[in-house]
């Protein structure tokens, strides 16, 4: 316990120091303000359409969670940390986005993902629908589905894809393509018997969105009912379609994809493919 209060004390010297190595007064906070509001007086409005649009996800990224970041990247460069900026707070536009659920106080994955990917706040639990859901009842899907970022960009005629480190069914990818009463439906046998007029998680990212072009994805076992090798439909459905999907189960056969002649792609590990595993 000494030695603890020691380094607690010797961090506590360190930050004393650090503060007073610069000063900060009144002409300093004046000048960082008139710097400031420069920038901004000179920023143009982008009225060009974007070629590309690349959405990344950062699960739990609160205020505090950005604010804890921030502080230890500027403490690892020997500062006190408060004064230090994330690559992204220097971008010219940055908005906030609340994402609650419409029942509990604490949402989950499934709600806050419909909420950032959809523009709809929902029901905790649930996926890709709106607040007219009932939880775990598949007759109230139907009227509640909504459509996601994926899907506008699809219609619009852009080519579309994600890459997950979660599974690719988990509750934070999944309202990009897939409307369900419980995330927990992810395949078919965890489906309770009575509810089972509606697709799995899975099944719908393969049969109900073909506008998927890119499609990386980290799966976790998941033994199907109804025998279907998901990855090896994905591929027959794109065949069909007059397009030329490409697995990729490693690094070095990426490196080798010809993008040219490649119109769809899925990248996961041999074994999975194998044993048809999608969620």
């Amino acid at each position: 316990m000494a030695q603890y209060h020691i380094y607690c004390v010797a961090i506590l010297l360190i930050g004393l120091l650090l503060r007073s190595s610069t000063s900060q007064d009144a002409n300093f906070w004046i000048q960082e303000a008139q710097e400031t509001l420069q920038r901004a007086i000179k920023i143009q409005p982008i009225t060009n359409v974007a070629k590309n649009i690349i959405y990344f996800v950062g699960d739990g990224m609160s205020i505090s969670t950005i604010t804890a970041a921030r502080i230890m990247k500027g403490q690892l460069k020997g500062k006190l940390g408060e004064e230090e900026k994330l690559s992204f707070e220097s971008f010219p536009y940055v908005s906030l986005a609340k994402t609650y659920t419409t029942d509990k106080q604490v949402p989950d994955s499934a709600a806050t993902a419909t909420a950032l990917q959809c523009g709809v706040k929902s029901k905790y639990f649930t996926v890709g629908v709106d607040d007219s859901i009932i939880f775990e009842q598949c007759s109230s899907v139907e009227k509640a589905k909504v459509e996601s970022i994926l899907k506008w960009a699809a219609d619009a005629g852009k080519s579309t894809g994600f890459v997950t480190t979660a599974r690719v069914t988990h509750a934070t990818p999944a309202p990009l393509y897939a409307h369900s009463a419980s995330r927990k439906w992810e395949y078919d046998a965890i489906i309770p018997v009575g509810e089972r007029a509606c697709k799995d998680i899975a099944a719908q990212l393969v049969e109900d969105y073909p506008e998927n072009d890119t499609i990386f994805l980290n799966p976790a076992p998941g033994q199907r009912e109804d025998g279907k090798n998901l990855i090896d439909d994905w591929m027959d459905l794109k065949r069909r379609a007059g397009n030329q999907p490409v697995f990729v189960a490693d690094k070095s056969t990426l490196a080798r994809v010809d993008a040219a002649t490649a119109d769809c792609l899925m990248g996961m590990k041999q074994l999975y493919r194998d044993k048809g595993w999608i969620c």
